[in-house]
């Protein structure tokens, strides 16, 4: 069984959540904070100190850590007994050279690619290196799962990867870069006996989503066949705390709380996405789609999880 609740409040261990500044790693921080747990909260994109979001906490470490920097990644999980390695794609932007926008996007597509891979190697590498380190809970994506061809329409499962062939063809790089960095990091892992558990998240709905989420590359295509999913941070980050407190948690599971499947589903998702207060009537093409793909592996995790809690309390 899980750990519950009251156990975990016991709990003296040191955890890393890493990139911890963006709405996972705040929903994070704040469970493993109420759970006992003492926090490396380190962040790739800015000072840690000028993140506004964590209140001074005692049981709160805030670190700076590049993901391309090794030594960095390894300071911050000094001492941990688990790291939560998130890494957010970002979105692409060709107005920062004088190079023409295609040549850019190119360049930043290449390198959004090597720079996932790249953090995934060294966060497993640095996890191995690591006495302490029990457990690495790596938030992957759902794009590293549905990409698949047109004719192959069988139900997908944690045992699905994206063809990566397909990906390049059609510059779907946000799956790309998930699965070539999931695979690199399940490589690296087995090949230096690090305990891995993957999340393979639905797109994640938060503050700021647009509609040119990298994730969202070939919606149309997701919905079309039954794979278009969405997943809230309190529940994808409760999902990364069972991954890692449950010792019977294993291999991939994939993480969504919404399926859209239907034309009223699309058209709040395009609510969602647009700064229109009114949402778009959703498209007369558009069918009732049969989901493709489930999370019946996370949801016996969950229920052996909400069991350990309720058992403990009573």
């Amino acid at each position: 069984m899980c750990p519950g609740s009251a156990a975990a409040a016991m709990n003296s261990k040191s955890v890393c959540v890493m990139d911890a500044s963006g709405p996972l790693g705040h929903a994070l921080v704040a469970r493993l904070l109420r759970r006992g747990y003492t926090v490396h909260a380190a962040t790739y994109h800015q000072s840690p100190h000028q993140d506004h979001h964590y209140d001074h906490h005692p049981r709160l470490k805030l670190f700076r850590a590049d993901p391309l920097d090794y030594h960095a990644i390894a300071d911050a999980v000094h001492g941990c007994s688990g790291l939560f390695a998130i890494f957010n794609t970002p979105q692409l932007d060709s107005t920062r050279s004088g190079l023409p926008c295609h040549q850019q996007q190119q360049k930043e597509e290449q390198a959004i690619v090597e720079a996932e891979v790249r953090a995934a190697q060294n966060v497993v590498e640095a996890c191995a290196q690591t006495e302490t380190m029990e457990r690495v809970v790596f938030t992957s994506s759902v794009t590293a799962v549905v990409w698949k061809e047109k004719d192959d329409h069988r139900a997908l499962d944690e045992s699905s990867w994206s063809d990566l062939a397909l990906c390049t063809r059609f510059k779907l790089w946000h799956a790309l870069a998930k699965t070539l960095s999931e695979k690199t990091a399940w490589a690296l892992a087995m090949d230096r006996g690090v305990d891995m558990v993957a999340i393979n998240a639905g797109l994640l709905t938060a503050p700021g989503l647009t509609a040119e989420h990298p994730y969202l590359k070939g919606a149309p295509n997701m919905y079309d066949h039954g794979v278009l999913v969405t997943v809230d941070a309190d529940f994808l980050a409760d999902a990364h705390v069972a991954a890692y407190e449950c010792p019977t948690a294993y291999g991939r599971y994939l993480c969504f709380n919404n399926a859209v499947c239907r034309p009223e589903d699309a058209a709040r998702l395009a609510q969602m996405l647009s700064s229109s207060s009114s949402a778009p009537p959703p498209s007369d093409e558009l069918k009732v789609i049969p989901q493709r793909i489930h999370t019946k592996k996370l949801n016996k995790l969950m229920l052996e999880f909400d069991g350990a809690i309720h058992g403990d309390l009573h």
